[in-house]
């Protein structure tokens, strides 16, 4: 397993990245604990994951 860096884009730090991540894939940073969603690859980019919605039974 291939592992890559890539930044957090909340807060700029490295996020290691394995070879076997998808798009759509959560990931949490090791520094600031946000997860991330991957959004592409080669290489990897992450956006900030977008929040659960409760929908109380709705």
């Amino acid at each position: 397993m291939t592992v890559a860096v890539s930044t957090c884009p909340d807060c700029t730090e490295a996020v290691p990245t394995s070879s076997d991540l998808r798009v759509t894939s959560i990931v949490v940073c090791p520094a600031c604990q946000a997860e991330l969603e991957v959004i592409g690859l080669d290489p990897a980019e992450f956006a900030l994951a977008p929040e659960i919605e409760e929908d109380f039974g709705e």
